[in-house]
């Protein structure tokens, strides 16, 4: 039994990314921010807060209460189907976010909106 739970760890630990991890440090503290801080960041406000993870992979930009998570780099489109299954788990249990979905433009959006 042991053995099993410690192969359930490790597994977890090295299926989340630094990458990833560092990307949900940053959603999450866009998504306390709109709790505590901003109402909005307005439409084009978001701009100026624009972060980006340490190894370039992801940017979150604000925009109103809406945050677009971008992969900065070509990949495919299950990549970002796996970033938004990824996302909606992370966020599955939070009141403060109404939805994660992709785009239009094939982006994910992480919805805040009251």
């Amino acid at each position: 039994m042991k053995k099993i739970i410690y192969f359930l760890v490790v597994a977890f630990l090295v299926s989340c990314s630094p990458s990833k991890k560092e990307l949900y440090g940053i959603t999450d503290s866009f998504v306390e921010s709109l709790q505590t801080t901003y109402d909005s960041y307005g439409i084009l406000g978001g701009e100026e807060h624009i972060k980006t993870t340490s190894d370039g992979e992801y940017q979150v930009m604000p925009v109103g209460r809406l945050l677009n998570v971008k992969i900065l780099k070509v990949v495919t489109d299950d990549v970002y189907k796996d970033l938004e299954e990824d996302l909606k788990s992370h966020y599955k249990d939070d009141k403060r976010v109404n939805d994660v979905y992709r785009n239009n433009v094939g982006t994910i959006m992480i919805d805040c909106r009251n």
